[in-house]
């Protein structure tokens, strides 16, 4: 069950507007791929630029210019999530370290720092379709348990999306990816998790990273879905920075994430963000 304070902050949990993308024709179909595509092409050109030395801000500055470059429009940008205090800032969120979530880099720019981890957390919108992903780098070389981290987070990330089949339910992804992360000795994230996605950046429903198999809602043919791993090295407690988005781990531990859009289509998910 994810807290009533979670739920009111940027990517914990979907909108309460009872939004729910259905695709129903080839015509959106179309363009949630093509976007997709376009969110990966900009996540790519985003993970050859990090580097010992680069500052956060200069990765938010070119997400924005490849997503307009394309003629779209970023979705984070602005958008201002039930029960924030302000609409978020910045195109692409960075997250250093023990920042869990929702970095803002164009507030308190950092530099990273060779053995860093950084997440891009992304979105777009492509032809009124919104598209979300996002991976965890590492910058420059880093230890053994940090990469056993990241591989545990985004083969959890797999596996959510395996158990992602028309017909099962949401508790049957929060199950696949809460084994894969705890079988490898890391912990999950609970008070995040993914959410619907399509119309707008966060719609129904929300997929916890943890649960039990054939619990919460019925997976339907159509849906559009964010499936996004969250993991700690550490405990799983984290802290709100005062800038009202920034998650950190509440023990400064590291953390993981990793996030794909799927459609559910006859027989499984295709990735969209990719």
């Amino acid at each position: 069950m994810v807290s009533e304070h979670a739920s009111r902050l940027l990517k914990i949990s979907a909108r309460r507007s009872g939004s729910k993308m259905i695709i129903t024709n080839d015509t959106e179909r179309g363009d949630l791929i093509e976007g997709g595509k376009r969110l990966a092409a900009v996540l790519a050109a985003l993970r050859a630029r990090v580097a010992p030395g680069v500052t956060t801000e200069e990765l938010d500055t070119l997400a924005e210019q490849l997503i307009r470059e394309g003629g779209d429009t970023p979705c984070f940008l602005g958008y201002t999530p039930e029960g924030a205090r302000r609409p978020y800032p910045a195109t692409l969120c960075v997250s250093i370290n023990d920042e869990v979530v929702h970095g803002i880099p164009n507030e308190s720019s950092q530099t990273l720092k060779e053995g860093d981890i950084v997440g891009l957390d992304l979105g777009l919108t492509h032809n009124g379709i919104v598209v979300d992903a996002a991976i965890t780098v590492s910058v420059g070389k880093v230890g053994d348990e940090t990469k056993k981290l990241l591989r545990a987070t985004e083969a959890a990330l797999a596996a959510g999306i395996a158990a992602a089949v028309p017909g099962k339910h949401v508790g049957d992804i929060s199950h696949a990816i809460q084994n894969e992360i705890e079988d490898a000795g890391f912990k999950v994230i609970k008070e995040l998790g993914g959410h619907g996605v399509g119309e707008l950046v966060h719609e129904e429903p929300f997929i916890p990273n943890f649960g039990r198999p054939g619990e919460g809602e019925l997976l339907e043919e159509g849906m559009v879905l964010a499936l996004e791993p969250i993991s700690s090295a550490g405990k799983a407690a984290v802290v709100l920075a005062p800038d009202g988005y920034t998650f950190r781990t509440k023990d400064g531990s590291r953390s993981a994430h990793f996030e794909h859009t799927i459609l559910l289509e006859k027989g499984g998910a295709t990735i969209v963000t990719i």
